[in-house]
């Protein structure tokens, strides 16, 4: 038998232990040298930016779409996979210093369903390829010719999914034409999205089938060295309006000073509007006890330059991801001076 592989196997996972508790949160703000930092002025490139950026600290493809069945229930679904990087120059095989993990979710009104899966680059495991479109681990899958139309899958212990993507507009460019500024000191990300999804498929729960249809909102970003180093977690949100428009909205949460916010407003058409630091504000109204902890799980969304005073309110409070890095995440409801349905991610509670 032929123990490297299982060695290199092992230590890759106590490598990624120590990765994941050095980069969650906080660590997001730590030491990158050797890694590209973002800059102002990218020129993007399709298809070759839909895939990987070794150079590049950390990635990720982050899709969560809000589900409806025939009945009317309302769904989330989650399907993000992350790339982190030991160190920034590429190697093949075993040496790859890339590690990937992916989380899928589906939350109903009564429950939350999670899995993980971990992976090593070099090996096939896991990756991202750009044209044709390929993001994969294990079985897990986002795929098409392009970004346009896709398939997308994964399975846990208690669900699964076989969704249909189909985008209905053009991608969008966060911050600075796709350049997104996270801290006042001018920490940084690659930001882009595509908003426009049509979904459909079918949920595989433990009570049975369930055909949805609904909207998804893919997020792509890359960064070395995104957060200040006293910025500790973040709240995000992601809204779509029964008017077409939509808002994504961050707060990152500071230690030692003022949170900063960032947000982009997003008509119909793609046409996209930033909001520097301060525009957009997002205040927590009432918490829930949710896996030991006090979690907001409805908040009050404002960006007064567009009108927007939205209560947003957590289809299902305790949907906790319970994972290496914890978080919440979980499909809301949008009411106020606009209506609709979004998705909202808290970190650092």
């Amino acid at each position: 038998m032929n123990v490297k592989p299982m060695i290199a196997g092992l230590l890759c996972i106590l490598m990624w232990a120590v990765t994941a508790q050095a980069q969650s949160f906080a660590g997001l703000g730590g030491d990158a040298d050797g890694f590209a930092l973002p800059e102002r002025g990218y020129q993007f490139s399709f298809p070759a930016d839909h895939g990987a950026h070794p150079a590049y600290r950390i990635e990720w493809w982050y899709l969560t779409a809000n589900l409806r069945a025939a009945d009317g229930t309302e769904y989330g679904l989650q399907w993000t996979l992350f790339r982190s990087a030991l160190e920034p120059h590429e190697r093949p095989g075993w040496d790859s210093p890339q590690l990937w993990l992916a989380h899928a979710a589906v939350t109903t009104p009564q429950a939350h369903y999670v899995a993980e899966r971990r992976a090593r680059g070099g090996i096939g495991q896991a990756g991202v390829v750009a044209d044709p479109f390929e993001a994969w681990i294990d079985d897990w899958q986002m795929s098409g010719a392009d970004m346009h139309q896709m398939q997308l899958t994964a399975r846990g212990a208690e669900f699964a999914y076989d969704m249909q993507l189909e985008a209905q507009g053009p991608l969008v460019f966060h911050g600075d034409a796709g350049y997104s500024q996270k801290s006042a000191s001018g920490r940084a990300s690659y930001y882009y999205a595509q908003p426009f999804f049509d979904i459909s498929g079918v949920l595989t729960l433990p009570e049975g089938p369930v055909q949805v249809t609904g909207q998804a909102w893919l997020d792509r970003e890359w960064a070395s060295q995104p957060l200040g180093a006293s910025q500790v977690s973040w709240d995000w949100f992601s809204m779509v309006f029964d008017s077409g428009d939509r808002l994504m909205g961050f707060t990152l949460r500071d230690s030692e000073g003022p949170d900063f916010t960032a947000a982009s407003w997003i008509e119909p058409d793609g046409t996209t509007t930033a909001f520097p630091d301060g525009a957009f504000y997002a205040q927590p109204v009432q918490t829930s006890a949710v896996a030991g902890r006090d979690i907001p799980t409805r908040w009050r969304a404002v960006l007064p330059e567009k009108g927007v005073d939205v209560s947003v309110q957590a289809i299902n409070p305790r949907a906790w991801m319970g994972t290496s890095i914890p978080y919440w995440e979980g499909p809301v409801r949008l009411s106020g001076s606009h209506t609709g349905r979004g998705y909202l991610e808290m970190t650092g509670y």
